[in-house]
């Protein structure tokens, strides 16, 4: 998957791609003409609304469209009941926060996801103590990632124990800067608002 654009950005109204000097933050509009200029405004439809929060959400985790819309089938197609029953929205938040690409990004270890997918497949990455370079690798509560022994002098991590002891706590990873590690505490709870999910799964029960 390609790095995302600052035009990618403008074209979904958001700045997706983790760099400071977004596009985005200086032209937040749409690339091409203005709506003002513009003999006749375009209006978004339902389908454009739902296609827009499916593209945000797979753009954002970096992912193919065939893996992501096998991410959605896998958290629709079986409805858990009872008490504490995950929805589908939350079933598909679990997934795609769980993936190893995702959770190197959340513990502190790179700035952006793009940039975790690539310390992973080169290898600096280990899991329980065993090197993962698969970034789609499924994690789990009780998981320990560290950064691999001999990557630790890399200058790509230059300064991360500082950067990670002013991390703010996160009930989902437990980080240890003397350790450079992260230790998976717990499940996400809930499904947060940066996403609209309930469009992203109407767009694939079309």
């Amino acid at each position: 998957m390609s790095r995302i654009t600052c035009k990618t950005c403008r074209r979904l109204g958001e700045s997706l791609c983790g760099r400071e000097k977004c596009a985005f933050k200086k032209r937040p509009y749409a690339p091409g003409r203005l709506d003002s200029e513009r003999k006749h405004r375009s209006s978004t439809s339902e389908y454009g609304e739902q296609l827009r929060a499916k593209q945000k959400m797979r753009i954002t985790y970096g992912l193919m469209e065939k893996q992501f819309a096998s991410y959605v089938k896998t958290a629709t197609e079986k409805h858990e009941t009872g008490e504490g029953a995950a929805t589908p929205s939350l079933k598909l938040s679990r997934v795609l926060e769980s993936r190893l690409d995702n959770m190197v990004f959340r513990s502190g270890f790179a700035n952006t996801r793009a940039l975790a997918r690539q310390l992973v497949s080169h290898g600096h990455i280990d899991v329980n103590g065993r090197r993962i370079n698969v970034a789609s690798h499924k994690t789990k509560v009780g998981d320990v990632l560290s950064i691999r022994e001999g990557s630790r002098k890399a200058k790509v991590f230059d300064g991360l124990a500082e950067k990670l002891r002013g991390m703010s706590p996160d009930y989902v990873v437990t980080v240890n800067p003397d350790a450079l590690s992260a230790e998976i505490k717990a499940e996400l709870r809930e499904v947060t608002g940066v996403f609209d999910i309930q469009k992203v799964l109407e767009y694939y029960s079309r």
